[in-house]
């Protein structure tokens, strides 16, 4: 059981909250997409409502253990500082422990807020090392967990630092994340589908072994459709197919078949010669693909197709791209899913993070979605069944 911050008595008291501002940032070091930290404002205020005295921690990027200007969490307080208004005051520490993230801490009125420097520029953080988490707990007297994109590592501030602090608890986003992706686990309302995209079978493959026991059926797109379809004798021309997990491709189908689930693969295909935006996109209006062309989304007929598998189910978990979605010649089949599912409304709709997350964002569909994970590794993690360190650590 993770308690809530509700049950929290926190006048006075000092909060380690881990959040997770692993935001993107332009040449300016501004940030471009401040989903991440808009997500965690509901947990941040409330611990305010309740008095108290919050350190905001995070990662950014992979710094390698060392200080990083260009890594510096100081664009994403800015953008809390903005986001929070003028009740409240963001202060910027330049370190995450010592002496001057102490003296901030020990002298935060009602209404401030302490962003701590990059977690990552010590080698410690990610090392889980004992002495680093217990220099991050000596300033606090609870700490609360809202980073579920980080809750599949165990390092210092989502693990190794828990048992030194008197009080944990699971923030707002943290508990949604798990309510949501833990009912598509346990008790999911059908017909279930669940669309698979991305590149690689590889990535993906222990996702699929947990969901076919679970779904109805299982749409696939992506680059990994490929791979499917050169197992099942398709020709795929030049298109991207992990050879050496054809037998994996191959297994997961006769599982498939053996448990009674249909696994969806796509009919026809918007192509061209290369992978770029010079790139002339031409229809292939059957499933074979020309010998010089590679496949680059899914087409038409497939995307028809697809919404009429999911315009009959309960619930719906998305996760990966139909196609390279970052060029627009090769976008139509990602923006099909994306309102396909938005147009749902009697559905249970999950997008599990990643590049969907980025997708139905950018399209501006998010708030249609029941639930748009915030997790990328971690969201596959949960999703295959896996405990969640930095959620382990917080079960009481």
């Amino acid at each position: 059981m993770i308690r809530s911050i509700d049950e929290l008595q926190l006048t006075g008291k000092r909060v380690f909250l881990r959040a997770d501002f692993n935001v993107p940032l332009d040449d300016a070091r501004q940030v471009t997409d401040d989903t991440r930290i808009r997500e965690v404002l509901p947990t941040l205020r409330r611990l305010l409502q309740l008095g108290g005295r919050v350190m905001v921690a995070s990662h950014l990027g992979r710094p390698k253990g060392k200080p990083d200007p260009a890594l510096s969490l100081e664009p994403a307080a800015s953008k809390l500082s903005e986001l929070l208004g003028k009740s409240f005051e963001v202060l910027f520490a330049d370190d995450c422990v010592g002496d001057g993230v102490r003296k901030l801490v020990k002298e935060l009125k009602d209404g401030q807020v302490v962003m701590l420097e990059n977690l990552r520029f010590h080698k410690e953080e990610e090392a889980n090392d004992v002495g680093f988490a217990r220099e991050l707990a000596e300033n606090a007297d609870v700490y609360v967990n809202d980073a579920f994109g980080t809750a599949h590592r165990a390092h210092a501030s989502t693990v190794g630092m828990v048992p030194f602090v008197k009080e944990h608890a699971g923030g707002y986003l943290l508990r949604r994340e798990m309510d949501f992706l833990g009912r598509l686990l346990r008790s999911p309302e059908r017909p279930y589908v669940a669309v698979l995209g991305g590149a690689k079978v590889s990535d993906k493959i222990k996702v699929i072994e947990s969901l076919l026991p679970r779904v109805n059926t299982l749409l696939v797109g992506g680059a990994m459709a490929y791979t499917f379809l050169a197992v099942q004798g398709v020709a795929v021309g030049k298109s991207r197919v992990e050879t050496d997990k054809l037998d994996v491709a191959r297994r997961a189908l006769e599982a498939a078949s053996r448990l009674g689930r249909e696994v969806v693969l796509p009919i026809d295909h918007i192509v061209a010669s290369e992978a770029t935006a010079a790139a002339v996109p031409r229809e292939v209006a059957e499933r074979a693909i020309p010998a010089e062309m590679m496949g680059l989304d899914i087409g038409p007929r497939t995307r028809a197709l697809y919404a009429e598998h999911l315009r009959a189910a309960k619930t719906i978990l998305w996760n990966g791209p139909m196609g390279l979605f970052e060029i627009p010649a090769f976008a139509a089949g990602t923006r099909a899913i994306a309102d396909t599912m938005a147009r749902c409304r009697e559905a249970t709709t999950v997008v599990g993070g990643g590049d969907s997350a980025a997708a139905v964002h950018a399209f501006g569909l998010a708030e249609k979605m029941s639930h748009v994970s915030t997790g990328g590794g971690a969201t596959l993690e949960f999703l295959e069944g896996k405990q969640l360190p930095g959620i382990k650590a917080l079960e009481e």
